[in-house]
């Protein structure tokens, strides 16, 4: 199967140039995605083109990881309903380092590969020219009335907002790297998202008309999800590839609650499985969706590729504090970062270490800390074996905790019926 027909089984191609498949099939081909360093981390919806570069090069191209240094500081419209705020050189620096410490770490860098991937910033080439000469050797070649054309123009411009001069030149400026890229790499091919497009094609009637080259393009479609909610969002926000960002339990969790279509879709694109295994996954899964056998398979797949092995098996370990039975021996042996990690999203309250000097009593504590509505709801749930705390449920003659009984020596883990926890932190 060609890289092009592969991709598409995965459905990660929407628009394609004309040649770009003969292309691909022909010679080993150049290819480059780029990243804005709005963030010093990426989230999932970078694992898409992310791993357009892992296939390419898998095929035997050669990847070019592009942080764009200079297009960061103009704000790429695309997709963006307002102009977002412009970041400082101080703080662009700090997420470009980011951002290439995060591409390094999923393609071969190693220099004795013939298709070894580079990383290029395009601050580089871009300093070095003026704004005039920019407008008199670049801008010439593209007309207004085809930058308005675009999508990303043509909303704007129907929108309240309007769009500045800035974010108008970006087309301009990402279709610029295309033609440097070429000029200077060899790189004929440039990928992205589907929002992307204009951009893209812009850098490819940059070549054309400046240099009286040939060049190609496809992307990928942007994600959804099938209930309608925005990919890779949470009510806690993005999830990043950063494990201080997004712990790799949270990030586990995430690809682990995925829905049955979800998860039928995002296998084939997030995860590097063979077509003839993930075919064999989904019909196993078809028959006893029960199971979720499709949801564990692409949570651990992806938590290894973007975390560890390591960090798997610590989410693995970790969910069963939650949602197994049990688990007192895997909670009391997590260090206070794996516990919080775990407990993130928990609701936590707080009570003085001096209560626990002399045995703070259970039915004040439950009440106290609003666990409880009042006194009398707590008495019923301990005589009815209600509460469990640090996951045991508690003894009859049990009527007080102590700083004996306390996790990493400043929490208590109180869980309420089967499926309420409470994080009680000592202060």
């Amino acid at each position: 199967m060609s890289l092009i027909a592969e991709l598409k089984w995965r459905g990660m191609v929407q628009d394609i140039m004309p040649g770009t498949e003969e292309l691909l099939a022909k010679e080993m081909v150049s290819g480059y995605i780029g990243f804005d360093p709005t963030s010093d981390s990426l989230h999932i919806g970078s694992l898409v083109p992310i791993l357009l570069l892992v296939h390419l090069q898998k095929a035997g191209h050669k990847p070019y990881a592009l942080v764009g240094g200079a297009t960061g500081m103009v704000g790429d419209p695309s997709g963006k309903s307002e102009e977002r705020n412009l970041l400082s050189e101080e703080i662009l620096l700090h997420n470009q380092a980011g951002v290439k410490k995060q591409l390094a770490h999923f393609l071969d860098f190693d220099p004795s590969r013939i298709n070894k991937a580079e990383m290029v910033n395009n601050y580089d080439w871009f300093k070095q020219i003026s704004f005039l000469d920019f407008i008199r050797d670049v801008g010439k070649h593209i007309t207004v009335n085809y930058m308005m054309s675009k999508d990303s123009v043509k909303k704007r411009l129907e929108g309240d907002t309007g769009m500045s001069f800035t974010e108008f030149t970006y087309q301009l400026v990402q279709g610029y790297d295309f033609y440097w890229l070429n000029q200077h790499k060899n790189c004929k091919l440039q990928m992205g998202g589907s929002d992307q497009w204009g951009n893209i094609v812009t850098g490819t009637e940059l070549i054309r008309k400046k240099a009286g080259g040939e060049a190609f393009a496809f992307t990928c479609p942007l994600l959804t999800k099938a209930d309608g909610g925005k990919f890779g969002k949470t009510e806690r926000g993005n999830i990043w590839l950063d494990p201080e960002k997004t712990s790799p339990y949270q990030f586990y969790q995430f690809w682990l609650n995925a829905s049955d279509e979800d998860a039928t879709k995002w296998i084939k694109i997030f995860t590097l499985l063979p077509k003839e295994k993930i075919e064999y996954l989904i019909a196993e899964h078809a028959a006893a969706p029960h199971t979720r056998i499709l949801q564990k398979i692409l949570a651990e797949e992806i938590t290894c590729f973007v975390h560890s092995k390591t960090d798997y098996e610590f989410a693995v370990k970790a969910a069963e504090i939650l949602f197994g039975n049990g688990a007192t021996e895997i909670l009391s042996s997590l260090n206070e970062k794996q516990l919080l990690q775990v407990m993130e999203g928990v609701p936590t309250v707080e009570i003085a270490r001096t209560l626990l000097v002399d045995g703070y009593d259970l039915v004040s504590l439950l009440a106290d800390t609003a666990i409880t509505p009042s006194k009398g709801e707590a008495k019923k749930l301990l005589q009815s074996n209600g509460i469990s705390i640090n996951k045991v449920k508690l003894a009859a003659d049990k009527t007080a905790v102590y700083t004996t009984d306390l996790l990493q020596e400043k929490y208590l883990l109180v869980q309420k019926g089967k499926k309420n926890y409470y994080l009680v932190k000592v202060v």
